[in-house]
């Protein structure tokens, strides 16, 4: 009975023991070592965005705007198909986003040009070129603000400017809507809105005409001027053949 009762009493004794290290104050470390885990950091785990556009020249401002337009020898409004940002010539064009240079060529309109494709079937268009920069070759990847050519007055222009175009497959789109932006995935381009066309013809001018265009053709559209400016009879625009790849069609449009 004894033998029991030493039992039960050395149990008693251990259990209540345990019951003060339990309610035991901790210790600074212990303490520590119980601080809840920091939140996440949104940024860290976020993944980077699948689409990143830039400017292709940096601080300057489009001055010609992607929608019809009337230049002052036409008789009626035209899509233009891309943006016009005044710039000096020589002054270095970056590629607005990574991609593959699909081709790079001289047209009688858009004069020297860069083509490049991005992923989701996109392409960037640079145009009115000096010349694109060294290395700029088909199959050559650029990475985002790579310089890819050099502001010039190549082809149908009316002065040193950089003629910019963004297509998804043949269909041009607004580039306002994509320029200094990030898409988080595909389904975040706003291809509807940029494919839309206002009806407003804006009117431009011109500081001087394009290269290339004879004393005679000015003289058919000085003579056509009413008072009022508006000019009534139309001037044959030269165009390049079609290119064997589908992808630079836009190659085949007049452009200033």
């Amino acid at each position: 009975m004894l033998g029991v009762a030493a039992m039960v009493g050395a149990l008693n004794g251990a259990l209540a023991l345990g019951g003060w290290v339990a309610s035991a104050p901790m210790s600074q470390a212990s303490r520590a070592d119980a601080q809840p885990a920091p939140e996440p950091d949104p940024d860290v785990l976020s993944p980077p965005p699948a689409f990143v556009f830039d400017a292709p020249l940096p601080g300057r401002v489009i001055n010609s705007p992607f929608g019809l337009r009337q230049l002052p020898w036409e008789e009626s409004g035209r899509l233009h198909q891309g943006v016009d940002i005044a710039a000096p010539a020589g002054a270095a064009v970056k590629v607005a986003a990574n991609g593959v240079v699909k081709a790079t060529g001289v047209s009688p309109t858009y004069g020297r040009y860069v083509l490049v494709m991005h992923k989701g079937g996109l392409s960037t268009l640079y145009a009115h070129l000096a010349r694109p920069a060294r290395g700029v070759k088909r199959g050559a990847y650029l990475r985002r603000g790579e310089i890819v050519a050099f502001v010039g007055n190549s082809g149908r222009s009316s002065g040193s400017h950089l003629h910019f175009e963004i297509r998804k497959g043949d269909k041009p789109l607004n580039p306002s809507f994509f320029l200094g932006r990030t898409f988080a995935e595909a389904d975040d381009l706003p291809l509807r809105a940029a494919s839309r066309v206002s009806r407003k013809v804006h009117k431009a001018t011109v500081s001087r005409w394009p290269t290339g265009m004879t004393k005679a053709a000015k003289r058919q559209v000085e003579l056509a001027r009413l008072k009022n400016g508006q000019v009534k009879a139309t001037l044959p625009v030269a165009t390049a053949p079609a290119p064997a790849d589908p992808t630079a069609s836009s190659l085949s449009d007049a452009a200033i």
